[in-house]
């Protein structure tokens, strides 16, 4: 099963990889609220009976990548992202859970091994990606039908608690204590992905003045390609 994997590279071009990783330190604030409680709680137990190969999968900005870090930290395990796991000595994934964060950038060969690997004692597979892994384009028959089996579970993008928590965090990192009501203003303009949570703090900060309402309303007047609808719900 690992023959094919490891033909394709030399052991100096195979890619030595860390047997743990630091989670980072915003993993802790994770809020599982109605657009996410299904995923975190399906990864909470996972590996279960539900099988060994899972996607987790939503629109970007949603927290997948922060939710499939908690999962990695509990379990321990390894790292990949799909375009460099190619690169990955199979020796190290043997009876390990992987995480594959944009799983559909990987190869059909080395995801096909990668899902075969899954199945050995020990073995589990979270594949990251914003579409479902019924939607990815792929060549290989077998393979095909392996994804069409996996487990998908979804997020949705981030509802108002998570935007909100999001925002206050972003906040936090600056030193920055937004005014009565900027959170929930912002809440209700900015497009609903943490990208955009982070893009309108540093506007903000960048103003190198106090955060009111009043400052908000000027930097979004400026800033339409964070509106979730442009160039509506800017009224006071």
């Amino acid at each position: 099963m690992l023959t094919a994997m490891s033909a394709r590279l030399s052991s100096q071009d195979q890619l030595r990889l860390p047997l743990t990783r630091d989670v980072p330190a915003s993993a802790a604030a994770f809020v599982r609220s109605a657009s996410n409680a299904f995923a975190h709680d399906a990864l909470a137990v996972w590996p279960d009976s539900t099988g060994r190969v899972m996607a987790l999968c939503g629109p970007a900005g949603c927290g997948k990548s922060h939710l499939a870090a908690l999962w990695a930290e509990r379990v321990g395990a390894v790292p990949l992202n799909g375009s460099e796991a190619v690169l990955a000595d199979p020796l190290e994934l043997e009876g390990r859970p992987v995480l594959l964060d944009i799983a559909q950038d990987a190869d059909d060969e080395t995801l096909f091994h990668l899902i075969n690997l899954a199945q050995q004692d020990g073995g589990a597979l979270l594949m990251v990606s914003r579409p479902s892994p019924r939607r990815w384009q792929v060549a290989v028959p077998d393979l095909r039908s392996r994804l069409d089996a996996v487990r998908v579970v979804a997020m949705e993008a981030p509802d108002d608690l998570v935007l909100s928590a999001i925002l206050g965090a972003r906040f936090a990192e600056r030193s920055i204590t937004p005014g009565d009501g900027v959170v929930d203003y912002l809440i209700r303009r900015i497009d609903r992905s943490a990208a955009a949570a982070a893009d309108i703090v540093e506007r903000l900060d960048a103003q190198h003045r106090p955060v009111t309402r009043t400052l908000a309303r000027q930097v979004l007047e400026t800033s339409a390609d964070l509106f979730e609808e442009p160039g509506e719900g800017l009224q006071p």
